[in-house]
């Protein structure tokens, strides 16, 4: 359960500077394939395995093992192109608070936040400050845009990272739904991720 007093952490994230790295660096995944196509509706979604970074599993997550659970969500953030995304804090947030109705539908949500490999754990931990990420959410690692580039989503631009995303996939590994925004706009929200499913 998220108290009130967690969920304005969350959102002032935005606004926060450096946090200390605390590890080591994380070395960007090759066995991505190089940029492909973006994600679409009825399409298998690519396999992947990524470093957790907070929530409720450790080690790595990989998409495969966990669409046999159920269904999974994923939120591609904008990371830390020079400053925390205030959307993403703001899109977090609201997933967050329904964090109970992902539950009663045994859903997996998977943050993933890209970035340079150097200081992407700190700029993560930066990211949620004092929040704990309740079941069933997970953050993961993107280090260097590997993930990112393979599902077609880098936002190859000045002071950019990734095109926020929201997928939804079902326990067959097939993409029911996604939404790619290309501005900083636009933002999936928990009740229409909530109606996919």
């Amino acid at each position: 359960m998220i108290s009130k007093t967690t969920l304005p952490a969350l959102a002032l994230a935005a606004v926060t500077s450096s946090f200390m790295c605390s590890g080591s660096a994380i070395a960007a995944d090759t066995s991505f394939p190089a940029i492909q196509s973006e994600p679409e509706v009825g399409r298998l979604a690519k396999d992947f395995e990524l470093e957790v970074a907070a929530g409720q599993r450790t080690g790595a997550v990989r998409l495969s093992d966990v669409t046999g659970e159920g269904p999974v969500i994923i939120a591609i953030l904008r990371g830390f192109p020079d400053r925390q995304c205030p959307a993403c804090a703001g899109q977090v947030a609201d997933l967050v608070r329904h964090a109970r109705y992902f539950q009663e539908r045994n859903a997996n949500v998977l943050l993933v936040y890209p970035g340079p490999a150097s200081e992407l754990r700190a700029k993560a931990k930066d990211f949620l400050k004092d929040t704990k990420l309740p079941s069933p959410f997970t953050m993961l690692l993107d280090p260097d845009y590997a993930f990112t580039n393979a599902y077609g989503l880098r936002w190859n631009a000045p002071q950019e990272t990734a095109y926020p995303t929201t997928i939804v996939i079902g326990k067959d590994g097939k993409i029911d739904f996604v939404n790619i925004s290309r501005t900083h706009r636009g933002r999936t929200t928990a009740a229409t991720v909530l109606d996919q499913l």
